[in-house]
């Protein structure tokens, strides 16, 4: 079992900056904990993903945040951060850590970022 929890939520005006943190906990093996990632949903839109990053640190992410957002990992921590930059009103929806451990997605209870213009 996985639990998700995030971190660094917040109200931020345009062109400002937000990290994010999601520490996972649990009985489980660290080494298996494998991709990673974070996703949005704004109101009325699907949820989808923002960035991802593998256990060996490969990255991917949305085009709509390449060049602002930038994903990490601390294995030892169990932990990810997303760095958000020159944060813009549509950046604005409720955030969610995911982990895939052994074949199984877990997700966190989401975290509100808020940019206001």
């Amino acid at each position: 079992q996985v639990q998700l929890v995030e971190s660094g939520g917040g109200l931020v005006p345009a062109g400002g900056s937000l990290r994010l943190s999601c520490t996972a906990s649990g009985g489980f093996f660290s080494a298996m904990l494998n991709t990673m990632g974070w996703y949005r949903q704004a109101p009325g839109k699907q949820r989808e993903l923002v960035a991802s990053v593998t256990r060996t640190s490969t990255t991917n992410y949305a085009d709509s945040v390449k060049g602002r957002f930038t994903i990490s990992r601390d294995n030892a921590k169990n932990t990810i951060y997303l760095q958000m930059n020159s944060l813009k009103s549509e950046d604005t929806a409720v955030y969610y850590c995911a982990a895939s451990y052994r074949g199984v997605d877990y997700w966190g209870q989401g975290t509100q970022v808020t940019v206001s213009s």
